[in-house]
């Protein structure tokens, strides 16, 4: 895997709720607090931004809004992303094109949440919000981190992508068999500072580790 190392950025406190008090379990999890004000889903006091749709709507979705909660050493994170299914169709090289920028998801623009500074594909970051995008390849995956987060996933403009902070690729691997529903997981490490990120789609596996920074 190669990385990049960008300089820390600063990030408004109002784009990140306090760190979430009490015990929390790393994985995934399509429950949404239907408390919530429009137009977020909370989830162990950081939130999944939603363009235009209650948590009730964005359940109801072809592709619905999950989340994917993990801790790190110092911190804890959710990722937030659209699901989309297969349904008979080509994935990869078909409606994921390869050479193309993709949102990594469906709907708003795939997060990223941070309650503490973290490293993520070996880039180093601070405490705050982020949006994913990848342009995928037959043999490599370059991963994008970009500061713009409150947005719908596309088009990934030459707007979006100025302000794109750095990127990280990965190598992909074939899944056991076949994955109908677009997935992240999360998968501790033994030393308990962090772990991997894993999306499975079709028959494609990408992982890329979070450590505490």
């Amino acid at each position: 895997m190669r990385h990049h190392t960008m300089s820390p950025l600063l990030v408004a406190g109002s784009l990140l709720m306090a760190a979430c008090g009490g015990a929390d379990t790393a994985g995934e999890t399509d429950a949404m607090d239907e408390a919530q004000a429009t137009g977020a889903v909370a989830a162990g006091g950081l939130s999944c931004h939603l363009a235009g749709a209650t948590p009730e709507e964005a359940a109801e979705r072809p592709s619905p809004l999950r989340q994917t909660r993990f801790t790190f050493e110092g911190g804890q994170g959710l990722l937030c992303y659209g699901a989309p299914s297969a349904r008979g169709r080509e994935i990869m090289g078909g409606l994921v094109p390869y050479g193309m920028p993709w949102r990594a998801g469906a709907n708003e623009a795939t997060a990223l949440h941070l309650t503490a500074p973290a490293t993520v594909g070996g880039v180093s970051l601070q405490a705050g919000s982020y949006s994913l995008y990848t342009i995928p390849g037959e043999d490599e995956w370059e991963f994008f981190i970009n500061s713009n987060w409150e947005r719908w996933g596309i088009e990934i403009s030459a707007e979006v992508r100025a302000t794109e902070m750095d990127s990280f690729t990965v190598t992909p691997t074939s899944t056991d068999g076949m994955v109908e529903t677009l997935s992240y997981t999360f998968v501790p490490n033994s030393e308990d500072t962090g772990g991997d990120i894993v999306m499975e789609w079709e028959n494609t596996r990408l992982s890329f580790p979070v450590e505490g920074g």
